[in-house]
């Protein structure tokens, strides 16, 4: 089994050229990058620039996320990986969001954060690719 240091080091990544909204819904909304339906509330993450096509189904929003791909294949029983970034983005003072997929993770981080979160996950051998 492959370490989490050996994903990391010459793992690529890509910063999405959107910036998100965190949203709280009334519903389920359209055209979004994810949506969490639970018992409690329905959350989504959405463009920024669809959030007026949305408003009647928005009540609440965070703005001012980018997100951050890990473009590379993790196997889904690894363990460590999300904690080994985090750790290291804490260190930083820096809040994150995370969504995993099946076989490949996703950050949101505040744009004002993301220079600081890049310049933290080059460190730990990531490279940046153009999207």
């Amino acid at each position: 089994m492959r370490k989490v240091e050996d994903y990391l080091r010459n793992g690529e990544i890509y910063v999405w050229k959107e910036t998100f909204a965190v949203a709280k819904a009334k519903g389920p909304v359209s055209g979004v990058f994810a949506a969490i339906y639970d018992k409690n509330e329905n959350t989504v993450i959405i463009d920024q620039s669809k959030l007026e096509e949305n408003k009647a189904s928005i009540e609440e929003t965070d703005n001012d996320w980018k997100i951050i791909t890990f473009d590379m294949l993790l196997p889904i029983d690894m363990v460590g990986f999300i904690a080994t970034v985090s750790n290291a983005l804490a260190q930083e003072g820096i809040s994150i969001l995370w969504i995993s997929a099946y076989s490949t993770d996703h950050l949101l981080i505040q744009e004002s954060d993301l220079s600081k979160a890049l310049l933290k996950l080059q460190s730990l051998g990531c490279r940046i690719k153009e999207k």
